[in-house]
Order: C-alpha cells, then sequence, then structure tokens
C-alpha cells in the first residue's frame, strides 16, 4: 500500500514528505493507521547522525492509532483497537521477562537498525529501500507496521491524539522519578532541564507527593510551566551556579536529582546538589558520544551518594502506561498541559519550534 510519511535523508537535513511503499505485514505484525505521534528529541538525534540509524529513514518512535489489519498469530489485540505503540523488545530474553524491556538484550538492534531482525524493511521509494521499523515502528508516517507485543491497548474513548508521548519521552520522566529513583512521600528533587521529559518527572514528583520540586531550566517560559505542573521552586541555569542556586534554597541539598538534558555541567552540578544517601538519574542524551563526567570517589563514598543510567524511565508500557493515563484521569498527571499540535507536513516547523522553546512537546496529526 501506498503511505505517506516524513522522510530523512541526509544528516542535519530538514525531513521530507514523500510517498512511500508499504510492504505487508508479518504473522507477528499489526497494521497501526498512526493518528498521531510525538516529535522526541532522539529522532533529531538520529536524523542528525549522532546515533547512526542508517539513512534515509522514517523516524518517529511515539505515535499512537487505530489497528486496521493483524498477523495470522496475533491475539493481543483486533482491528478497530486503539493503541499507543510501546518501543520494541523481544520480550524473551532475560532482562524482558524480569520486566525490564529497556535493557532487552537486542534493544539497540531492534529500535535503532532500521530493520526487522531478518534485516528486511517495510518500506520502499520505488528505487531502494527505506530504513523502517524505528523503536519498532517509523510512526512519522500515517499507517506503521508495529510487531503486536510493542503495542499498549487503550480505551475505545481514548484521545489518540495526545497518548503517543506516552510511549517514550513521558513514560521516561515520570519512570525515572517513580521507578528508578523511588521518589518517597516528602523527599525533595531537583529535575535539570525543563523539557518534555523533564516537565513529565515534576508531574511524577508531585503525584508521588514529593516535598519539594525544584526544576533548573534557562527558559523562563519552561520555568512558568513547570511551577503550574507542581514545581515548588524554579532556577535560572543562567543566573549563576545551579549548586549553589539550589543550596540557598534549600541548605541541605535534595534527596534525588535527575537531569534530563545529558549536559556534563547539569550533572555536575546535580551531584553537588545531593544530600547524604542521594541517588542522581541521568535520562538525557548527550551532544557528544564521548561525553563523561568526573566523579570525586572520597565525595561519593563519604556521602553514601548513588548514581545511575536510566532509559525508557526503567518502566514497562504494558504495565506504565495504564498507570500513567489513570493518574491523568484523577487530574495527578496532566499531560496534556504539554503538547502542541502540528500537522505532518509541518514537521520542520514543529521541530524549529520545539528546539527553540516556542513549544514543549511537538505531536505531529496526520489528519
Amino acid at each position: 500500500m501506498e503511505v505517506v510519511a516524513a522522510v530523512a535523508r541526509t544528516a542535519g537535513g530538514e525531513f521530507t514528505i514523500e510517498h512511500l511503499t508499504l510492504g505487508d505485514i508479518r504473522p507477528d505484525e499489526i497494521l497501526v493507521r498512526v493518528v498521531a505521534t510525538g516529535l522526541c528529541h532522539t529522532d533529531i538525534v538520529v536524523r542528525d547522525q549522532l546515533l547512526p540509524t542508517p539513512l534515509p529513514v522514517v523516524l518517529g518512535h511515539e505515535g499512537a492509532g487505530i489497528v486496521e489489519a493483524i498477523g495470522a498469530e496475533v491475539a493481543s489485540v483486533a482491528p478497530g483497537d486503539r493503541v499507543v505503540m510501546g518501543f520494541a523488545a523481544c520480550r524473551q530474553c532475560p532482562q524482558c521477562l524480569n520486566g525490564q524491556p529497556a535493557y532487552c538484550t537486542d534493544f539497540a538492534a531492534l529500535n535503532f537498525g532500521g530493520c526487522r531482525t531478518d534485516g528486511s524493511t517495510c518500506l520502499h521509494d520505488g528505487k531502494a529501500q527505506v530504513s523502517s521499523h524505528f523503536f519498532g515502528q517509523s510512526s512519522f508516517a500515517r499507517h506503521a507496521i508495529v510487531a503486536a507485543h510493542n503495542v499498549v491497548k487503550v480505551s475505545a474513548d481514548a484521545p489518540l491524539e495526545l497518548l503517543g508521548p506516552l510511549g517514550c519521552g513521558i513514560m521516561t520522566g515520570a519512570g525515572a522519578v517513580m521507578k528508578a529513583l523511588k521518589l518517597q512521600v516528602g523527599e525533595a528533587i531537583l529535575v535539570t532541564g525543563g523539557g518534555p521529559v523533564g516537565l513529565s518527572a515534576v508531574m511524577a514528583a508531585s503525584a508521588s507527593g514529593a516535598g519539594a520540586i525544584i526544576v533548573a531550566d534557562p527558559l523562563e517560559s519552561r520555568r512558568v510551566m513547570a511551577l503550574d505542573l507542581g514545581a515548588t521552586h524554579v532556577i535560572d541555569v543562567a543566573a549563576g551556579d545551579t549548586a549553589e542556586q539550589l543550596r540557598a534554597i534549600r541548605p541541605q541539598g535534595v534527596d534525588c536529582v535527575l537531569d534530563t538534558s545529558g549536559a556534563v555541567p547539569a550533572i555536575d552540578a546535580g551531584m553537588r546538589a545531593l544530600s547524604p544517601l542521594g541517588r542522581l538519574a541521568m535520562v538525557g542524551v548527550p551532544k557528544a558520544l564521548d561525553a563523561a563526567v568526573s566523579v570525586n570517589i572520597l565525595h561519593m563514598l563519604s556521602l553514601g551518594i548513588s548514581i545511575c543510567g536510566v532509559t525508557e524511565g526503567n518502566a514497562d508500557p504494558q504495565s506504565f502506561l495504564p498507570e500513567l493515563i489513570a493518574l491523568n484521569a484523577k487530574g495527578l498527571f496532566p499531560f496534556e498541559k504539554l503538547m502542541t499540535r502540528y500537522r505532518l507536513e509541518d514537521i520542520n516547523q514543529a521541530v524549529t519550534d520545539q528546539h527553540e522553546g516556542r513549544c514543549v512537546k511537538a505531536v505531529l496529526t496526520m489528519a
């Protein structure tokens, strides 16, 4: 079938809207009519080839839509079902079976390889193959072929135009707080970076009963939104050292730090902001593959500090997305406040607006 998609053809270049041929589904796959998909920083990182998925490629990994067809082996969903598409995982390795699919043995190949495990793609431009199955979906298109075990079925009245980002960015921020840091009632947290992941962390911290939620970001608009979503304090990183500003607010430091920026100075400031037995989690993708932080071992030992990296919020979409949807229904996780809608054809404008802070979370709609 023919499908309209946004294609990344050159590193750092603009997306082009093209008509491609979409192949047939395999027995374990489903065909999803995409209703909307979020625009994530990881899509841009791959477009720019900081992470080397083969070009040309249809990116997009925060899709939601309606099942139109199912493979012969699929029993978990049926045509007409509404689904949120999550990242790809084999669901068979020890990590997957232990409830940690973000650490699947085949995570890199399944999510960044640009093809199925047998090397095939499902997209063609009439002359050559186009990389597909990005994060198991390639949802910058009006239709996507997805492994059935990587989608989450939602209710018939679910607002699909809003739910796609739950599958990655929003889940990452919320999961980092709830699953990785395991924030406890009354604890204080510093979130460095007020983008969609950081603001999702703010909402999760608020829903978890945090005693103090402090957000550090250079953009005033995002600091204002952070306060609206539950932050108790904000820090302008351009106004001085983040750790010093935080200590002025809380001399004793914070129990938890979540870095969503991937910036070494922000991570360093976060470590200096921790109180004894503090925990720091990192989810931000750095601008350079060799980016590294320096840790003072004696300081870490004397304070009992723990540091961890986090992928996809340490969450399993199958169980965690329903939790977030339920919190949203109670008014405790208002993720819809983050979103600004664009048509798929306006993807390049959405990229610019999100990069320059004119919107927090761009969502591309297919209608």
